[in-house]
Parts: structure tokens; C-alpha cells; sequence
């Protein structure tokens, strides 16, 4: 998970770079680092350096790094011609291959069928024989296993799912712990739309890799978006255990109880609102309105009971002074439709 300081100096780079500031090779390394998805800026600013004599024979050894870095990131935009381009230029540097044609036959292709493919294994298999002139970094990113990967990967961007789908069922059978693989079969179930799919194979993943709390939370996310709240929250409160100081899981936990709405998970779903807050400084708004919404429906779920069982409107009150005090500073002109809505909010 990306944590704000990361995400903030990562848009900040971002920012510098497309403003003409400098900066891209650094902008790049930290895309890699963090593992993000910025496929079109890796294209962009990639090719600028490539593109530049002078800069790419500064990168020294990391221009192959770099070459892959954009061919992956082209395959991603459908520049498949740019692909070519940067493997064209990988073969030429590592022009032997003594094990393409197995990959090939797994493939069941021609052989030079497929340019960018040939290309990718031939570029990496050399420079997996090139590992006494490369450093860690190099013989690591670029070991076997990663061949299959990136056959997959190239497969799923043409849209041949079936075939991706045996490559990776290969590679899972040769290494079943393989985090990547597992994380492209979910990729590709949700890109063929096949939510239930994805389903499946997110909760076989967390069978194996049940601290990945990333898993957890796109689960989650898949879950709601199925309005599958029940199943949603189980998700939450993994994450909850597992990293309880991250208020955005107290907040998205809060948010599926009082979707799930009755009185008990309403008043669980105060509590996690009120949490967030505590968490955060009192400034999330989001889960000030909770607090609110959560007061009223439990207010009108106890209307005619005893006053043991009926809520305070006491955290009512301090929610809805910190949210006028918030609005005040920072949207004044919205103010009164901030103290008509509360009006209405019957407690």
C-alpha cells in the first residue's frame, strides 16, 4: 500500500516533470519502486530519455531496465509498435537465445510469429546469461520466472485469455507461491468482467497469502461493488485486525454497516465512525456526517422505547459543530445547505 508521504512526493515528481522541471528518471525509478500503475506516463517520459542520446548512455546498465520498463508500459497502452521498438533495440544488444523455442512451444506459436513476444524472451533470457555483467538488481528482476510473466501479460494484451490462462496455470504449477502470477489470473478475470471469477481467485490467493492486506482490501472493494456487504465486512475486519491504525479501513467498514443498515450494525457503525475520528484528528468530514446519519436512523429504530436503550445526542452535537466549524473555513458559501440538511436529520 502506498502510503500519503509516498503518493504526495510521487504526484509532486509527477507534477515537475510535465511542467518541464526535470526529473523524469527519478519519476520513473519511483513508479517502479511503488509499483504503480502510470502506464501512460512511463510511455511518456520513458521515451523522452530513450529518445535522447545523451541521457540514456547516462543511465548506464539501467537502459535495459528501462527499455523493459517502457515496453511493458506500451503493451499496457496498446502501443504495440512502441513495444517493438524497445525490443528491436533489446535483441540487437542480446542477440542469443538458447531456450525461445521452448517458451515458444509452450506457447504453441510459429517460431518469429510473433515479434514482440520473441523479442521479450529473447531480451531476458540474454540477459539472463549476461548476469556476470549485471548487478543484483538486474540478475533478480530478470529471472526466469519473470519470462513467464511477461508472456502472460503480453497474451492478456492481445486478448488471448485462454492461452494467458495456461501460461500462468504453468507457471503456478512449477512455483505455487508465486504472488505476481496469482495477482495477473485476478487481474484478467476482472478484465473480462468475470467479477465471480475474481472472486474465486482472490480467496484462493488469501488462502496462501493471508497478510497481503492489498488482496484484502480489493476484495472488499469487489464485494461492495456486488453490494455483497455482508461478505465486505468480513473483509474489513481482517484488515481492521491486521493494521488497526489505518482510519481508511475503519471508515469503509463503517460505511458497509450502515449500508447493511439495523440497529445493531448501526450503533457498530458509529463506533468505527467515531474511531476514524479519533484516528484522524477530527478532521475526516466524511465520517463526522456518519456520525450523524448513524444518530438519526438509530433514533428513529429506538422512537418509543425506554430512555436506557435510546442514543445520546451528545456525539451528535460535537459532530455537527466540528462540521459546521470545517465548513465555515473552507466552504463558506455552502454552509447553509450544510445547516438545512442537519435540520433535517431527525434525532
Amino acid at each position: 500500500m502506498v502510503t500519503k508521504t509516498e503518493e504526495t512526493e510521487l504526484n509532486r515528481l509527477e507534477s515537475q516533470v510535465d511542467n518541464g522541471g526535470g526529473g523524469a528518471w527519478d519519476y520513473l525509478c519511483l513508479v517502479r519502486k511503488l509499483k504503480v500503475r502510470r502506464s501512460d506516463k512511463v510511455l511518456k517520459h520513458g521515451l523522452s530519455i530513450l529518445n535522447d542520446p545523451k541521457k540514456r548512455s547516462n543511465l548506464g546498465p539501467e537502459e535495459w531496465t528501462l527499455y523493459e520498463q517502457v515496453a511493458v508500459a506500451a503493451m499496457d497502452c496498446q502501443c504495440i509498435d512502441v513495444a517493438k521498438d524497445c525490443i528491436e533495440v533489446l535483441l540487437k544488444r542480446f542477440p542469443e537465445s538458447k531456450r525461445v523455442e521452448a517458451y515458444l512451444t509452450l506457447l504453441e506459436l510459429p517460431a518469429r510469429r510473433d515479434t514482440v513476444l520473441v523479442g521479450i524472451l529473447n531480451n531476458l533470457e540474454c540477459l539472463l546469461n549476461e548476469r556476470s555483467k549485471l548487478n543484483m538488481y538486474h540478475v533478480n528482476a530478470y529471472r526466469t520466472d519473470f519470462l513467464g510473466r511477461l508472456k502472460g501479460m503480453l497474451l492478456e494484451s492481445k486478448g488471448s485469455w485462454a492461452e494467458a490462462e495456461k501460461a500462468y496455470t504453468s507457471l503456478l504449477e512449477e512455483n505455487p507461491f508465486d504472488q505476481v502470477v496469482h495477482k495477473r489470473r485476478v487481474a484478467m478475470a476482472k478484465a473480462q468482467g468475470n467479477m465471480s471469477g475474481a472472486i474465486e481467485w482472490l480467496n484462493k490467493y488469501l488462502e496462501i497469502f493471508m497478510a497481503d492486506h492489498d488482496a484484502w482490501r480489493e476484495l472488499a472493494e469487489i464485494y461492495v461493488s456486488l453490494q455483497m456487504y455482508k461478505q465486505a465486512a468480513f473483509c474489513y475486519e481482517e484488515l481492521i485486525l491486521s493494521q488497526p491504525t489505518v482510519p481508511q479501513y475503519h471508515l469503509a467498514y463503517a460505511d458497509v454497516l450502515y449500508t447493511l443498515a439495523g440497529l445493531e450494525n448501526l450503533q457498530t457503525a458509529k463506533k468505527y465512525y467515531a474511531s476514524t475520528i479519533d484516528l484522524t484528528g477530527g478532521k475526516n468530514t466524511r465520517a463526522l456526517f456518519g456520525i450523524c446519519l448513524c444518530t438519526s436512523a438509530i433514533g428513529q429504530l429506538t422512537k418509543g422505547r425506554n430512555k436506557e436503550e435510546k442514543e445520546s445526542p451528545e456525539l451528535h452535537s460535537l459532530a455537527a459543530k466540528a462540521l459546521e466549524k470545517i465548513y465555515k473555513q473552507k466552504a463558506p458559501t455552502k454552509l447553509p445547505l450544510l445547516t438545512s440538511a442537519l435540520k433535517g436529520l431527525k434525532i
